[in-house]
């Protein structure tokens, strides 16, 4: 409903209130009613950026609630991947040990020997 629309329809209902309380009826009246009206537009401007507030931050809300639900997913997959490849990690690590002592016992044998090469050539 526009301003104008909307001031003479109060205009008319205080008159009519006015009429029937049997009040008279001042000049002051319409300039208080202007007035009422101007505040009026100015709660009306005031609801509607805070509805459009509401509604931005209902849409910040469910975008943020699903990135959330999509990284939950993610994190569970990573879990499951994690503990799938667990026990994959723990046979690396122990081939890795192994693979260590060998080459250990290898470099204490090329040791020997080339203590026992050094030995013939004195």
């Amino acid at each position: 409903m526009s301003e104008t629309s909307w001031e003479s329809n109060t205009a008319v209902e205080t008159v009519n209130e006015a009429a029937s309380e049997g009040g008279p009826q001042t000049h002051e009246e319409p300039s208080a009613l202007a007035v009422s009206a101007d505040d009026f537009a100015a709660l009306e401007e005031r609801i509607r950026r805070a509805v459009e507030l509401v509604k931005r931050e209902r849409q910040a809300r469910a975008g943020a609630e699903a990135r959330s639900a999509e990284l939950e997913v993610r994190a569970t997959q990573a879990e499951a991947q994690v503990q799938a490849q667990s026990p994959m990690v723990e046979q690396l690590q122990n081939e890795l040990h192994a693979l260590r002592a060998e080459r250990d016992q290898v470099r204490q044998r090329v040791e020997r020997l080339l203590k026992q090469l050094d030995t013939l050539e004195l």
